[in-house]
């Protein structure tokens, strides 16, 4: 589909695409699955918002950015008026908007983002690990998800599905200190790419069958996990989740189910008091920060661009999400060769 170049409002810059990479939303989004079609709400739409680039152009009233600058995108679009956002939590704006959900996103030439949503990067990030600083940041969000819960160091942590997430949360917790690592995949190459990320443990939910559970408490001495996260989106992985938590553990849930999901609240949430968080975006922008500290390691960004696994160009978005649904791929990133 071919549209006009974009242009940039009072307080916005115009970015050109260098990288891009993709999410799981816009895997849902391209195969328009149940929660698609209930949540976007405009179509035609340019999907994307794992972004890296270089703004080319600034609107009106722009103060901080200029042209040249090597940016990423923050992809909740807060209206900075509603109550979240006047109480420090844009990423749950009352109004937001998604870039490449509710408004047009990046997998174009140019894209067009507000100035509070252009994070700066240092010019010498690999432009593909610059564009997967986003989902690095929804690693990090659920692993310390608000400033009062405590850190992660000699706790053990159980990560469930290891997609690009699942694999940056398990580098993200070793990073913080945890000591037991347990992530349980499916996917082969994810499997391996787990171990790679420095998991101590990796199961595979379909090989243990019902013995998954046992098997990930035996690792923790019988108690059960301090923290667990669920990563796959996949209805039967919350059982496995709670009833591997100790009591007063805490939980952090990401992946998006297809459609509703049922639990027995009683055994899994009540009588355990587990701690449960819903993870949407990234704080903003205590998270960015904090990711920009993991990146100033070489071993981390090593870490990161492992998950890396094919490269091709942006105008072959057909053929990124082919390799994505076939298995075949853990993280494409999307090289702007036009």
């Amino acid at each position: 589909m071919t549209v006009p170049d974009p242009v940039p409002g009072t307080g916005e810059v115009l970015v050109a695409v260098r990288a891009a990479s993709v999410c799981g939303t816009d895997v849902h989004l391209w195969e328009w699955n149940e929660w698609a079609q209930t949540r976007v709400q405009r179509v035609p739409l340019i999907l994307g918002h794992e972004l890296s680039g270089e703004v080319v152009r600034v609107g009106a009233g722009v103060k901080s950015l200029a042209v040249g600058d090597h940016v990423s995108a923050e992809t909740h679009i807060a209206d900075g008026t509603c109550y979240q956002c006047r109480t420090g939590r844009m990423h749950i704006c009352e109004n937001v908007q998604v870039l490449g959900v509710d408004r047009d996103g990046i997998f174009a030439e140019y894209a067009v983002l507000p100035e509070l949503n252009a994070w700066r990067n240092d010019p010498a990030l690999d432009p593909s690990l610059a564009s997967i600083q986003e989902p690095l940041g929804n690693a990090v969000h659920s692993l310390l998800p608000e400033d009062n819960v405590e850190d992660l160091a000699g706790k053990s942590v159980l990560i469930t599905g290891c997609g690009p997430i699942g694999l940056l949360a398990i580098a993200v917790a070793k990073s913080f200190g945890a000591t037991n690592v347990i992530a349980t995949e499916v996917n082969r190459v994810r499997f391996d790419l787990a171990r790679k990320m420095g998991a101590d443990l990796v199961l595979n939910p379909r090989e243990e069958g019902a013995g998954l559970v046992k098997r990930i408490r035996d690792a923790t001495d019988g108690r059960g996990v301090d923290v667990a996260t669920e990563m796959s989106g996949y209805a039967g992985s919350l059982p496995v989740v709670f009833d591997a938590l100790r009591p007063g553990g805490r939980v952090s849930l990401l992946g998006l189910f297809d459609g509703p999901v049922s639990l027995n609240f009683n055994d899994a949430i009540i009588f355990r008091a587990a701690r449960i968080h819903g993870i949407f975006g990234r704080r903003m922008f205590d998270t960015w920060y904090t990711v920009a500290g993991l990146l100033k390691s070489a071993a981390f960004r090593e870490k990161m661009g492992a998950i890396i696994t094919h490269r091709v160009p942006i105008s072959e978005l057909g053929r990124a999400m082919q390799l994505i649904e076939s298995g075949e791929a853990a993280k494409v990133s999307l090289i702007a060769k036009w």
